[in-house]
């Protein structure tokens, strides 16, 4: 009898980060990897890697990530969600399930992605039910500061001076292609940042930047210095919490790249 195939299935998820170390494994830790990877070990009765468009850190949520798996030929798209929806805590969710090409990366091919950033300025943001999901600073800040500051981010810039720590290999150049402040309900404000990549902790930077900014402690025009001269003297504000922070949408071709078996196991 001939072996079944297996199926390579993109997996949409959405999970809130408050109780996880990040989203990689690690030792000890709850990680939502190691929370997808034993629900389909559970499902499947052998260890299928999960690979995800981005590791997002402690605290952080999402509302897209998304991952792939191989598995078994008997295991469809919808017969998977189903199983998943029923074994895997309450943090997370299966927002969908769809078959992938052979040589899709969720993360090498993904050639945008969107974060989102919520910041609470009205007392109602330290409700129990809102702070956990949101930077809850409960106090007012010039909302013309922020949107001036969101749109000088805007282009292609070195965000060295706002990351914890750099990617030798791939430099510090970002293209920002959307930067910009909208309404949270009556709640206070979402930061919506587009790029072709991010640095470790660099929207974080920003947002606490920004912030400062707003609320008079720091002038606008540190922000262009900090992107025209990252090796300067002048440091950015203190991150923002990981609490206020979503991957929010991942963008890839319409027709993703090819990739041999070994690029996948990166």
């Amino acid at each position: 009898m001939n072996a079944v195939k297996d199926n390579r299935l993109k997996l949409i998820l959405q999970y809130d980060g408050s109780a996880f170390h990040g989203w990689q494994i690690q030792p000890a830790e709850r990680t939502v990897q190691g929370e997808l990877e034993a629900a389909l070990e559970q499902l499947t009765s052998t260890h299928r890697p999960v690979i995800g468009s981005g590791r997002t850190d402690r605290g952080v949520h999402a509302t897209g990530q998304v991952a792939v798996a191989s598995l078994p030929g008997t295991w469809q798209p919808e017969k998977l969600e189903k199983a998943l929806s029923a074994v895997l805590p309450n943090d997370i969710w299966i927002k969908s399930v769809e078959p992938a090409s052979p040589g899709f990366h969720p993360r090498y091919d993904a050639i945008k992605r969107t974060y989102l950033y919520k910041l609470g300025l009205s007392s109602e943001a330290r409700s129990p039910f809102h702070r956990h999901w949101c930077w809850p600073l409960a106090k007012p800040l010039e909302k013309g500061l922020l949107h001036d500051a969101a749109g000088t981010i805007l282009g292609e810039h070195s965000f060295k001076a706002f990351a914890k720590s750099g990617q030798p290999e791939r430099g510090d150049g970002c293209t920002i292609h959307e930067s910009s402040w909208e309404p949270w309900e009556d709640l206070g404000l979402t930061l919506r940042v587009t790029a072709d990549r991010f640095l470790h902790h660099m929207v974080r930077y920003l947002v606490g930047t920004m912030v400062d900014i707003a609320g008079g402690k720091r002038p606008l025009e540190d922000l262009p210095r900090l992107l025209q001269e990252p090796d300067g003297e002048l440091r950015t504000s203190p991150p923002a919490p990981p609490t206020g922070l979503f991957l929010h949408h991942v963008t890839y071709p319409a027709r993703p790249s090819v990739r041999s078996s070994s690029s996948t196991n990166k």
